[in-house]
């Protein structure tokens, strides 16, 4: 979806209330920016989608494990998805490259203009943040949090938020440093012991310090996610003008 106005249109959205017709223009283009996602989005996955700090250069240790556990999470089967920027979410779609994965980023309008990254089989851009983070919900089997700032939290604790309510069920969240998420996990741990969280809604929350960690954590449930997925088979129509299908990439089918 071309953007519109980079300074911008949610800034104008959340200022308050408005001309109702503006309103409803409004709520228009966001049906519009969800559809254009649902069409772009529906048939690449299965997905794992990777978050994490854009300030991350290739020389930073971090974006040498990010690329890797990517490049391990691809060879499974799954489609790598990210933020589309540079940074961790590069290191994860260069990842997914080297082995050749599906790798889709989807990026956002900013002032401050975010370009994607050149590791990307398909690159969407969206100009809300809300629509943008449905889908990376809707279209991911497991999350992988690497460390980052205030966008890779929030992504986070929405998530946590909406398996505490029921919203989504086993989703899978790995976190990736225990020394970066201390300060993080032990505010949870104090949230769990004033009965502010429940220890049930962090049963799918997982911290690993190593590839290896991590892979083993996710394993078992990737490989019954993958099959799952596969198992549904669900291909484009041409009564709604979908593309076929591009051929399947190589990459290494999970067993039991």
């Amino acid at each position: 979806m071309p953007p519109t106005d980079p300074q911008h249109i949610d800034l104008r959205f959340l200022e308050g209330p408005r001309p109702r017709w503006k309103e409803f223009l409004s709520v228009v283009s966001i049906a519009r920016e969800f559809i254009y996602g649902f069409r772009k989005l529906h048939f690449v996955g299965p997905c794992v989608t990777f978050f994490g700090s854009a300030r991350f250069k290739e020389d930073h240790p971090y974006y040498a494990v990010t690329r890797e556990l990517a490049r391990r999470i691809g060879r499974v089967g799954f489609t790598i998805m990210t933020g589309g920027g540079p940074g961790l979410m590069e290191a994860a779609n260069r990842g997914a490259r080297d082995v050749g994965a599906k790798s889709i980023g989807c990026n956002i309008v900013l002032p401050h203009e975010q370009e994607a990254n050149p590791y990307l089989d398909l690159s969407l851009t969206f100009e809300r943040f809300f629509v943008r983070k449905v889908l990376l919900l809707k279209y991911s089997m497991t999350f992988v949090v690497m460390p980052g700032g205030a966008g890779t939290l929030d992504e986070l604790f929405e998530t946590i938020t909406l398996i505490q309510t029921g919203k989504v069920k086993d989703f899978p969240i790995l976190l990736y440093g225990r020394e970066y998420w201390a300060p993080m996990l032990e505010q949870i741990d104090h949230m769990v012991a004033a009965g502010t969280l429940g220890q049930k809604e962090l049963e799918f929350v997982f911290v690993a310090d190593t590839v290896e960690e991590a892979t083993t954590l996710l394993q078992d449930r990737l490989v019954a996610m993958w099959q799952a997925a596969k198992r549904r088979g669900d291909r484009p129509k041409w009564w709604f003008l979908e593309p076929p299908a591009p051929p399947e990439k190589k990459t290494t089918t999970p067993t039991g």
